[in-house]
């Protein structure tokens, strides 16, 4: 089953790293759930962002989980170092892999929650016949790596696919979206089965972080009710 927890993540992909110890506590004093971290290497997708360091400086500011997203080639290589440095969930792209299973495994080893994901013009089938050995499925609404894109509402048919099959495997997982976010969107990624929410400039970019983080909840929380009704 899909948890029935509501959770929001903010990503720091938006947060002005001048000031990151802050603006991660601001976020969680606001009611964040977890801490979205969108690692990038120039070479999966153009931009780069951090490694390891980072993850390990966040992970001493907040006591709520890292959600640690791997926007990178060989994540196999790199496991144990961004395992090590305080990730609570580690995804990364199947379309990055030959073989998933050894990847989940190595993140299993580290005793971290394993996450996978695709971008939006690979299907999930690359991944749904592993999800028992998976914790949390992300579902990208966007492109990976870049920050403030408009949502695809036509990833929603993902979101829907993968619920009905951890519903229909009775498995517990956490479905994620991821991109594009806000309030025009929160309650039909909810309605589709999702439990955790990113948001990146919608709460970072609005100096009103509590409110944009409450928001969302309550809109998910509207989508979820209809979900099972």
């Amino acid at each position: 089953m899909v948890s029935k927890k509501i959770e929001i993540a903010p990503s720091i992909l938006s947060a002005d790293f001048r000031n990151l110890e802050r603006e991660v506590k601001a976020a969680q004093d606001a009611g964040a759930d977890r801490i979205h971290c969108d690692v990038m290497d120039g070479h999966f997708v153009p931009n780069i962002t951090f490694g390891p360091l980072v993850i390990e400086a966040v992970k001493k500011c907040v006591s709520i989980p890292l959600d640690v997203h791997l926007m990178i080639s060989d994540p196999q290589k790199y496991v144990r170092d961004f395992c090590s440095a305080g990730s609570d969930v580690l995804m990364f792209h199947a379309e990055a892999v030959d073989d998933i299973a050894p990847v989940l495994q190595n993140i299993k080893k580290q005793g971290v929650k394993t996450g996978i994901t695709v971008n939006p013009d690979y299907p999930v089938d690359l991944f749904i016949d592993e999800l028992d050995k998976i914790d949390q499925v992300l579902i990208m609404s966007v492109y990976a790596g870049f920050g403030g894109q408009k949502f695809m509402p036509e990833m929603k048919h993902k979101v829907k696919k993968v619920y009905t099959e951890v519903q229909k495997r009775d498995i517990t997982i956490d479905i994620e979206v991821d991109g594009g976010v806000n309030g025009n969107s929160a309650e039909e990624c909810a309605l589709s089965g999702a439990n955790v929410l990113v948001a990146g400039s919608y709460v970072f970019g609005s100096g009103e972080y509590q409110k944009r983080i409450s928001e969302l909840r309550e809109l998910a929380l509207k989508g979820r009710e209809k979900l099972q009704v």
